[in-house]
């Protein structure tokens, strides 16, 4: 007897209140299929999920199934830049999760199929699987179309500075803005919207090749489609969300993220996603495998192309099959078989060699955009796990993304407590080359822990700030940052973490090959450690949290309820 069944005769209004919707009495008694999408107008990556809702209800229809469409929209970062709105960013994922949750408490459902594209959304998606422990399917959105000449939306940050300084005018800079997104689906680059479809798929829950499809194409309707029949496969075989989100398939997840230069962001949100299955996803996993692992597919922003051009050149099945030495192959997926047994499928049936057909359009070569582990982009992978006497539970670096001049650098603090001030710092001069950028209070206990995206594009803009500025805080970075930019520093400054004592003019020491990060000087002045011990024990003796008591709301209740962004910024 199934879930949906063990309800129904429980309650016997389930029948007759279904039967006042589109249920016809023969339905009743099908397998029950939660469609849970966000889709919504809140931005493109989640307007166009309709089509693949609609996709997925025929799947399911075809395969003598009954389903029912929920949504709960997500907020986009780029729209939630630069005010109060990035502040409930991270705290939007906890939302959707917990709506997920009680759509499939509340219902006789018997499986799920969630359908998300973006940032919050799909680790939403992912916890609420964890956490529920069904039969369930992911089904990414998809990326939009790269726009002339390459443009993706990431680039329009620059040219947002460049116009403040009048590099280019009014005119110029609106045709950019218009031309950045020319359709629905995630953003073009390995943000973290394409970072998480990715980790989707690397952990097994979502058919083999559907991350990262162009929207624009045919095919992801189809894939939706499948998806549709195979979650009823997974119910008639009782395979659930657990029997997929091993340990392993999460060591696959951070190997898989090595590779492809993957957004920071996905330290917060694979640690989560593990914790609903008791899997306890430490940071140092991460830099053990980054230090082993080569990044080799070339996708901005660490990289040269859009992710389009990742699909066509075998997506993540070609990833995996380029580094199945380090893959666990027998976990199993949702498409009832191991992954070693997809990967073989995949190889056999030709599919990346027709992807791969779309590269000719662009006169490129599949070895363009993933390169050979023998021919890496980079030997190592993109991610290094510091810790020090500024971060001692550690802090997050992607140094793909940074000029190796500045793998070890010594420069001088400039505190701020928002990015605002920071990035207006940074646009009128402050900033000097060499200057460390500090922002405190930005950490999930202190602001929601928005992204300091404005900030790091500002340094980027400015050549003579790239190779030579730092920014470090507790707070969290845009999958799309550039540049050297060291993040989830805990503890956070709320909780009295050393952040919170770093004044102007103290000396801090980024050292990426070391793993390190640390105050080495009070006023300009180099100091050994046991001085700067005792500097910081004294300015901790006045120190006192920001005073956030007066606040209401959602926000309020995630900053008493959050735990540190090295565990996963999620609430208890």
């Amino acid at each position: 007897m199934g879930r949906s069944e063990e309800i129904r005769k429980i309650g016997p209004e389930i029948d007759a209140l279904r039967q006042g919707m589109d249920w016809h009495v023969n339905d009743l008694d099908r397998v029950q299929i939660l469609i849970e999408s966000t889709q919504g107008s809140s931005h493109p990556g989640s307007f166009g999920l309709k089509d693949l809702v609609e996709e997925v209800e025929k799947g399911v229809i075809y395969a003598q199934g009954k389903p029912g469409q929920y949504t709960v929209t997500d907020i986009c970062d780029g729209i939630a830049q630069g005010h109060e709105g990035m502040s409930y960013s991270l705290l939007s994922r906890e939302i959707i999760a917990g709506m997920v949750e009680i759509h499939a408490k509340a219902n006789p459902v018997d499986g799920l199929v969630l359908i998300s594209s973006c940032d919050k959304a799909l680790p939403a998606h992912l916890m609420a699987a964890a956490r529920l422990n069904m039969p369930t399917i992911h089904v990414p959105g998809g990326v939009m179309l790269a726009g002339p000449d390459g443009l993706t939306l990431e680039q329009v940050g620059t040219y947002s500075v460049w116009h403040r300084k009048g590099e280019i005018n009014d005119e110029q800079f609106c045709r950019l803005k218009t031309a950045s997104c020319p359709t629905c689906g995630a953003c073009q680059f390995m943000g973290t919207a394409g970072t998480m479809q990715v980790m989707s798929e690397a952990l097994g829950l979502s058919l083999p090749g559907t991350a990262t499809i162009p929207y624009a194409l045919k095919t992801i309707r189809t894939l939706a489609r499948d998806a549709g029949v195979q979650i009823i496969r997974l119910v008639e075989k009782e395979i659930k969300a657990r029997d997929i989100l091993t340990y392993e398939a999460f060591y696959n997840a951070v190997v898989i993220h090595a590779a492809i230069s993957g957004s920071t962001n996905a330290l917060l949100h694979l640690p989560a996603i593990a914790r609903e299955v008791g899997i306890d996803l430490e940071p140092s996993l991460f830099d053990e495998v980054n230090k082993k692992v080569p990044f080799i597919v070339n996708t901005r922003p660490a990289g040269k192309y859009a992710t389009e051009l990742f699909w066509y050149a075998g997506g993540v099945p070609a990833v995996m099959l380029a580094l199945k030495e380090f893959l666990n192959l027998d976990v199993l997926t949702c498409t009832g078989m191991t992954l070693g047994d997809n990967l073989q499928f995949i190889k056999d049936s030709g599919w990346i060699q027709a992807n791969n057909g779309y590269l000719n359009n662009y006169r490129l070569k599949p070895e363009d955009i993933i390169s050979p582990p023998n021919r890496p982009l980079q030997s190592q992978g993109s991610i290094a796990v510091l810790k020090g006497n500024l971060a001692p539970e550690g802090s997050v670096v992607k140094h793909s993304a940074i000029n190796p001049e500045m793998h070890v650098h010594v420069g001088p603090a400039k505190v701020f407590g928002d990015e605002l001030s920071a990035r207006e710092a940074v646009l009128t001069g402050e900033i000097k080359p060499g200057d460390v950028i500090v922002v405190s209070y930005a950490g999930p206990k202190g602001s929601g822990m928005p992204e300091m995206f404005y900030t790091t594009e500002a340094i980027a803009a400015d050549p003579q700030l790239i190779s030579t500025t730092a920014l470090v805080t507790d707070g969290r970075f845009s999958g799309a940052t550039r540049g050297p930019a060291i993040g989830h520093v805990s503890p956070e400054a709320q909780e009295g973490g050393p952040i919170a004592l770093v004044e102007d003019g103290d000396l801090i020491k980024i050292d990426i090959p070391g793993r390190t990060i640390n105050i080495v000087g009070i006023n300009n002045k180099h100091l050994n450690p046991e001085e700067i011990s005792e500097v910081l024990k004294e300015r901790q003796k006045y120190w006192q949290p920001k005073n956030n008591s007066s606040e209401k709301g959602i926000l309020s209740i995630y900053k008493k309820l959050a735990v540190s962004a090295m565990a996963g910024g999620y609430m208890r």
